[in-house]
């Protein structure tokens, strides 16, 4: 169904024209934001952003259904286009997406609850729709690109339909992804098909290619995460955050450039995360042909960036390395510690003072996270908070760096223990003291959850172990935090204990060292011995070493369950006696009883 001409969609802002940062839209000089938007976007696109917004919200829907509506909104845009006093021309974006969503015969049945939400006002009735959104579910499959002998044609021959369909594949399967990344990844699929159709062998050139465009720009989780964040923690902490990772990219860029860009990159963010991706599209674009306009004075690393059409643009902007920092950049010590009229500064401008001081420190210190940023300058204004309520304020803040630098201390001493005790022992055993340290911390969370968390932070430690020194630390701390907001959302819907609710509540900044620092739960009743948890059979002597060593990780953490208390010691002899139980008994002729007595 040809809803979309895709033609040179991914090149379609090559010719894009730098406007105001300050959008005119925000001051409401156009009537009709879907005109506005429209104009902007052109056709093509347009229909292609149209698309992915049903497909995020209405997962379960047909391409052919979603071509549909979305070639209804076009045909709205378009009208608008020409006239903006047309009737439904001065509804807000969101509300026409939603309005045609409400319209979809027999959504209930399809949807279930969800039906409900349109029932609710606006802006309501999107916070509820978002809430229905499935991360990845099972009952979309990844996207399965056609034969290799087949695909060239199909390419060839009707390359409007096969890049819709990807689209569409990626948009539902990925909720949170947002739009311009999703058009960035058909870029670069359509690259690989314009080079793969010459090669001899096509099908071993966009295997790996096509590998690379998923697994290199694992992007939906960390754009969930962001979403996650400015819901839970709001604006001011999600815009502090933003100005330390940009501190440190654009280390040469001046405060006022940097905020700018951490302002409006803010409001994009807003409008990803709410589902608005017309509006997320055509500001992200704008925003990132304001960074080229400035790129003298931001970065030498976006020049390549910048020469690419704006499709493209942006997320490689997003994904270019840092800067390199100012070889002259004096110490803050002078400025921020040895100043006897610190207190002064503070107290005339609270906000603004230690923005600067983000900013600075960020700067300055690359190899560190943004997370670990952010406690340095929270212990700073927790510090000048104090001591600028005594009478000789310059003495009680004079050992600020010996404070600050206990945070630094503690995370790097957290990453060095971990990254040791990996690369001594193995992934398997690291594992193994990770489920140890969590199945204490909240022995309520079942097996199979406490058996995720504890792969996805040995996976945190393969992948960020094996870097520089000065790469491991932010690459650490910047994955756990999306396990542990992961394991905070699921807290949410099935609250776990005390000690994980204020961990995932109290502060962002603080909620991986929260989490390090927690112990036993005092709280947790043991449930009552069951025998069945302990029971084995012969399928563990032709079980996979894989399933074998699941067994073991199992065993390990219902033992835990039921005695918190357990030593490190008892543990160990626990382990060492399943390995001897199960090599022992896969040898006798009556497997059953052996494990029985064992």
């Amino acid at each position: 169904m040809k809803w979309v001409t895709l033609i040179s969609f991914i090149f379609l802002f090559s010719s894009a024209t730098a406007r105001n940062l300050q959008r005119v839209a925000r001051d409401s000089g156009h009537k009709s934001e879907i005109a506005h938007r429209y104009n902007d976007l052109k056709e093509e696109t347009f229909k292609a952003v149209t698309l992915i917004t049903f497909a995020q919200y209405l997962q379960k829907c047909s391409y052919e259904g979603l071509s549909n509506l979305a070639k209804d909104v076009l045909a709205l845009a378009q009208t608008c286009a020409a006239n903006e006093d047309a009737p439904d021309c001065g509804k807000p974006l969101p509300t026409i997406f939603l309005d045609k969503i409400c319209q979809v015969e027999q959504l209930r049945d399809s949807y279930g609850a969800m039906a409900d939400c349109c029932a609710k006002a606006d802006p309501e009735r999107n916070e509820c729709f978002l809430s229905f959104k499935v991360l990845q579910p099972d009952f979309v499959q990844p996207y399965q690109r056609p034969a290799s002998d087949v695909i060239c044609k199909e390419y060839q021959d009707n390359r409007v339909s096969l890049l819709g369909h990807f689209i569409y594949t990626v948009a539902r399967r990925n909720p949170y992804l947002y739009a311009p990344t999703i058009l960035s990844l058909a870029a670069d699929y359509e690259h690989a098909l314009q080079d793969c159709c010459k090669e001899s062998d096509v099908n071993a050139c966009l295997d790996e290619k096509v590998y690379q465009i998923f697994h290199s720009k694992k992007v939906s989780v960390k754009q969930h995460y962001f979403c996650g964040v400015l819901k839970k923690f709001g604006e001011r902490t999600f815009k502090a955050n933003l100005l330390v990772r940009l501190s440190q990219k654009y280390p040469k860029a001046p405060l006022s450039e940097v905020t700018k860009i951490v302002h409006e990159s803010s409001g994009v963010h807003k409008e990803c995360c709410e589902g608005d991706m017309i509006e997320c599209m055509d500001d992200r674009a704008e925003l990132m042909t304001y960074v080229c306009s400035k790129q003298d004075i931001l970065s030498s690393k976006i020049k390549d960036c910048c020469e690419k059409p704006v499709v493209e643009r942006s997320q490689c902007i997003i994904e270019a390395d840092f800067d390199d920092k100012p070889e002259d950049l004096p110490s803050l010590v002078e400025k921020y510690v040895q100043n006897k009229e610190v207190c002064k500064s503070f107290e005339a401008g609270h906000d603004e003072f230690l923005s600067e001081f983000v900013y600075e420190y960020g700067r300055r210190h690359p190899e560190f996270s943004t997370q670990l940023i952010l406690r340095v300058a929270k212990g700073y204004e927790a510090l000048l908070e104090k001591c600028c309520k005594t009478d000789n304020p310059a003495e009680c803040y004079a050992n600020a760096v010996e404070e600050l630098n206990k945070h630094i201390q503690e995370t790097q001493d957290v990453v060095k223990t971990n990254c040791e005790l990996l690369n001594a022992h193995g992934e398997a055993d690291f594992l193994k003291a990770i489920l140890i340290r969590y199945t204490k911390k909240m022995p309520q969370v079942s097996t199979d959850t406490l058996l995720e968390i504890g792969k996805k932070m040995t996976a945190v430690g393969t992948k960020c172990c094996q870097l520089p020194e000065e790469r491991r630390l932010p690459c650490s701390e910047g994955y756990l935090s999306i396990v542990i907001q992961d394991m905070c959302k699921r807290q949410e819907t099935t609250p776990i204990n005390d000690q994980v609710s204020h961990c995932c509540s109290d502060s962002y900044a603080y909620r991986r060292p929260c989490f390090t620092a927690m112990g036993i739960d005092t709280k947790y009743v043991p449930p009552a011995f069951d025998p069945e948890m302990f029971s084995f059979d012969e399928k563990l002597c032709s079980a996979t070493p894989a399933e074998r060593a699941a067994g073991e990780m199992k065993l390990l953490v219902n033992l835990i369950k039921r005695k918190p208390q357990m030593t490190e010691e008892q543990i160990k002899t626990i382990a060492e006696g399943f390995t001897t139980m199960v090599d022992k008994c896969c040898k006798q002729s009556d497997i059953e009883t052996c494990f029985g007595e064992e």
